[in-house]
């Protein structure tokens, strides 16, 4: 697929004018050219990630530079990678204000110096001339220039006109998995005080039901260990993870396991870049991962290989389960309905089972789908009934897609919660006030009456939220009439031919991003004119990249980085926070929202809230999940000081972070003050709390129909004084337990009727772990989740399904009326399409490229980047092809039952089989065959284009969290003509 193609990388430049594009980038990069980049960004290795580490030629010392330079002002900014979710941290050389080279850190724990394409092509994210450069307004069909006052005067005044005549939940914000924890947090208490729960970001489209599924299984919905700690694994599974490429520079701890004897499995429907490293690749039926999983855990019960003490020590319900998958997935159901054989099965429960600790990866491939809870939920069972969860080298390690999903997932804006997962009750709200300063009754009465305590709609559906009969929607609203896409890119959300007619039909669009994202085009493009409303408008505004700002970002194993500021703002851009800060100028809450902040200046003079401020904010106030030792003084000391950590333990060994974990991977429990070193490995017995240990979540009660629900006595953690299972820690249990005294008397006025996730002083937790306990608790994780649809997990039948046969006896859910604000269809789209497979014969899923990632315009932006992969595609198997007369390069239809009709290019291969085709999700700029360029911002447009997946992608949510259905579709495929 790839190839030298010149018209695509400048659009329709002479190639002289390419050429002295390339060498104008070439000599910035200094000591890296285009040949270099091409054959250091893994391309050529195969595996896009391992052989990613740049040359130690490229490290140069700042004073070595600074003689070169004419006196020239060196400075070296450490920063942190802002695709996916390892955490590569990256040296960024600016001279005299302007960044000219970069390095891969080597004293990093997590990358090692290592890049993959896309970190080593991060320089040109910070200063990309096909940015968005200043405010816009869309008028007549053209973005026209306006000031950064004209743009905040008309939107505010729009805004509250739409909020005197709908309310305040008529509008909705996408919020961003780009903003830092900080601008995360800071965006859910702004939307909080505009006075509604609408609002939301990626995480919703990528692991909402991890977070869901993990969570109601053992307490906390994260990644239990880390990259790091697969070094220590015997077995790693993936099942639907492309790490090579999704997250490339992951691969390098799990290829050291390797090198040690660790085994490696790879269940994905495609012969992925990561198959290619296993030991074995296993093809399954997309969307049907519980029987598999379930599969292996027959033959693990079958042969007696579960953990039987782990078990009945830590585990509820798992013989509700055992009955289950003994009744229901023999081997040849299992063969029936993923397609594999029962010896690949076995295999898989065997060599799990005699190589332990043993590991299991997911990512997207199982988390995007109608069922994605359920399935979910089957791999933390597979896990349990291993006891590999709480052990070093085991474990869930589910890898995220952004550089900061975690930690905007953690703090920022979710419609069902605020930040630190307190939920949406007035005692959470209250809390936060508290935190806030601010009085309870004002924040109450920003809200519609009773809606304080409504989960909001979900980035996901907020398509219906303007298209659905407002009958049938759950607020007082009514429809959405307003939008934010602040940092979200539309193309990666299913159902573009509907999401299209929505951004018609809506009073105000406002996109905010340091590229304008295929939403721009989208907007400006022509629809169907009976959908366009006359009064809408539409505003595009330049935030700055994460380069032009500091502060934190969560890896996807829990570890906090900060970055350092690398240049100035661009352009006319500005700060996320100072947008944020300036709105609520207009629209009457600034003091509120600063109320706890040190304001500095920023880009002008003009005044923003200080980041540092922000942290120390989350940190009085995200007790849950401890991200309150992780202080700003803390995560800066480990940045400079990434050589004291070990790259097995990530522990630090000496120096003035000695006994830390990097990152202080929460949770970091208790004040900075107590010095919590952090939790690199969740639930883990073995090690005192104070050492990072802990066991599972006491969070859904004592008992559950007569069986205890606590751990059983003699499972604690190490130095526990309490030897048996107990509930989460309050002020009445530390009375009872004669502990109230060693509270001092400051920390006792604070806690008193408060209990360990409340309690301002934080004193509860302090004494808690000093008498070795873990403030939430000693209980039993659960197999069976009774408050889930299926609370033993279910396969389901995907509502577009190819299998006729398989629909009858596995059918999915009932339709739900209301279910966060909207109605969700199931059975009743699912049998309205029993036959769709006559017209429509094969599976479509969609992933990753390690070229690009997310919606992919910021980094179809970047020449390095654009020139490694320049046309959307879709793989197709030669017996699909031949059947079709279709030949490798050819031009293809892809339609789906939506009426969407992509024209791409196809990729002929065996890497699919002869019932599954697999498009990549992150192009955009074409639709339906139509390039659409004109209607970018001018000189703010992608370099590359190309068909987007979802436009064409079908209507399907889960049926616990509305994640979106994009793993497994249907879709039929034409040459064309």
């Amino acid at each position: 697929m790839l190839k030298k193609k010149e018209s695509n990388l400048q659009v329709q430049a002479a190639p002289t004018a390419r050429m002295n594009l390339l060498h104008k980038l070439g000599s910035a990069m200094g000591t890296m050219d285009r040949r270099a980049f091409l054959k250091k960004s893994g391309i050529g290795v195969g595996a896009g990630a391992v052989a990613g580490a740049l040359p130690f030629g490229m490290v140069k010392k700042a004073s070595a530079e600074a003689k070169a330079t004419n006196g020239g002002k060196i400075e070296v900014k450490r920063t942190v990678c802002t695709h996916c979710s390892v955490g590569c941290a990256v040296d960024a050389v600016v001279e005299n204000g302007v960044w000219v080279r970069q390095n891969p850190v080597f004293d990093s724990p997590i990358n090692m110096g290592s890049h993959c394409a896309k970190g080593a092509a991060l320089r040109e994210h910070g200063h990309g001339e096909h940015r968005l450069k200043y405010p816009m307004k869309l008028v007549n069909g053209k973005y026209t220039k306006i000031t950064w006052d004209e743009a905040l005067d008309a939107i505010s005044k729009k805004m509250l006109a739409l909020r005197e005549k709908s309310g305040p939940d008529s509008i909705f914000f996408v919020g961003s998995s780009k903003h830092n924890n900080e601008q995360s947090y800071l965006m859910r208490k702004w939307v909080s005080l505009w006075g509604t729960n609408n609002c939301d970001h990626q995480a919703r489209i990528c692991h909402s039901t991890t977070v869901a599924g993990v969570a109601n299984t053992w307490g906390y919905g994260a990644m239990t260990n880390s990259y790091n700690d697969m070094q220590n694994t015997k077995c790693a599974l993936y099942i639907g993870s492309n790490a090579a490429e999704a997250h490339p520079v992951s691969m390098l701890h799990m290829l050291h396991a390797k090198e040690t004897g660790a085994k490696m499995i790879v269940v994905d429907p495609r012969f992925t870049r990561t198959a290619a490293r296993a030991d074995k690749h296993i093809r399954i039926r997309s969307g049907s991962d519980i029987p598999f999983l379930f599969g292996v855990l027959y033959h693990i019960f079958k042969n007696g290989w579960e953990d039987t003490k782990y078990i009945n020590d830590r585990v509820y319900g798992m013989d509700q389960v055992k009955a289950d998958v003994l009744a229901k997935w023999t081997p040849d159901k299992v063969e029936e309905a993923c397609g594999v054989s029962e010896a690949d099965v076995y295999y898989v429960a065997e060599t799990m089972s005699k190589n332990r600790p043993s590991t299991l990866v997911w990512c997207m491939g199982q988390t995007q789908h109608t069922i994605g809870n359920a399935m979910v939920r089957a791999s933390c069972i597979l896990q349990l009934a291993l006891g590999n969860v709480g052990v070093s080298g085991g474990g869930t390690n589910i890898f995220r897609g952004h550089d900061n999903v975690q930690g905007a997932t953690d703090v920022g804006p979710n419609p069902d919660s605020l930040p630190g997962y307190y939920g949406i009750a007035e005692g959470s709200w209250k809390h936060w006030c508290s935190v806030w300063g601010l009085d309870y009754e004002y924040v109450k009465g920003r809200y519609a009456e009773d809606m304080m305590s409504k989960s909001g709609m979900t980035v996901s559906r907020w398509v219906d939220g303007v298209l659905e009969n407002p009958e049938l929607i759950d607020q007082k609203a009514g429809n959405l009439k307003g939008l934010f896409f602040w940092g979200h890119a539309p193309n990666s959300q299913t159902r573009g031919l509907d999401m299209k007619r929505a951004m018609d039909k809506l009073d105000l669009l406002v996109v905010i991003d340091p590229y304008p994202s295929a939403t721009a085009a989208m907007a400006a493009m022509p629809g169907d004119p009976a959908d366009l409303n006359p009064n809408r408008e539409v505003y595009l505004l330049p935030s700055t990249t994460q380069f032009e700002t500091h502060g934190s970002v969560t890896a996807s194993n829990r570890s906090m980085q900060w970055r350092e500021q690398v240049i100035e703002p661009l352009f006319d851009s500005r700060t996320d926070h100072m947008i944020m800060y300036q709105f609520a100028q207009k629209l009457g809450f600034a003091n509120e929202l600063v109320k706890n902040y040190k304001m500095v200046d920023g880009k002008g003079g003009m005044k923003e809230p200080e980041i540092e401020s922000i942290l120390q904010e989350i940190n009085r106030g995200t007790w849950t999940i401890g991200m309150s030792g992780q202080s700003p003084e803390r995560l800066k000391m480990h940045m400079k000081n990434m050589h004291t950590f070990n790259v097995r333990s990530l522990r630090a060994e000496g120096g003035p972070c000695d006994g830390d974990y990097f990152g202080l991977p929460w949770p970091c429990y208790g004040t900075p003050e107590l010095k919590h070193p952090g939790s690199p490995v969740l639930y883990n017995t073995s090690l005192n709390v104070m050492d990072g240990g802990g066991n599972f979540r006491a969070n859904f009660g004592v008992e559950k129909d007569g069986v205890s629900l606590l751990a059983a006595d003699g499972s604690y953690s190490k130095g526990a004084e309490i030897t048996t299972g107990y509930p989460e820690f309050t002020s009445d249990m530390l009375k009872k337990l004669g502990w109230w005294d060693d509270l001092t008397e400051d920390e006792k006025k604070l806690a008193d009727g408060k209990n360990w996730k409340t309690d301002l002083s934080g004193g509860i937790q302090r004494v808690a772990m000093k008498h070795g306990c873990h403030p939430f608790g000693n209980a039993r994780a659960r197999a069976v989740v009774w408050n889930f649809p299926d609370p033993v997990p279910q396969h389901r039948e995907p509502l577009y399904s190819t299998r006729p046969d398989l629909v009858a006896k596995y059918p999915t859910h009932d339709d739900k009326k209301n279910f966060w604000r909207l109605p969700t269809l199931y059975k009743s789209i699912q049998e309205k399409n029993a036959d769709i497979n006559k017209s429509f014969p094969l599976i479509m899923t969609s992933g990753r490229l390690v070229e690009y990632e997310g919606g992919g315009e910021e980094t179809r932006s970047n020449p390095w980047l654009a020139e490694l992969q320049q046309e959307m595609f879709v793989e197709i198997h030669p017996k699909v092809a031949n059947d079709r007369g279709i030949a490798n390069g050819d031009k293809v239809h892809v339609k789906t039952p939506t009426g969407a009709k992509l024209l791409v290019q196809a990729h002929v291969t065996r890497s699919v089989d002869e019932h599954t085709v697999f498009l990549p999700f992150h192009f955009s700029g074409h639709w339906q065959g139509k390039d659409m360029l004109a209607y970018y911002p001018e000189g703010a447009h992608p370099i590359v284009r190309g068909e987007a997946v979802n436009t064409a992608t079908t209507y399907g949510y889960d049926a616990v969290t509305m994640m979106q259905e994009t793993k497994t579709t249907v879709c039929q495929i034409e040459k064309a003509v």
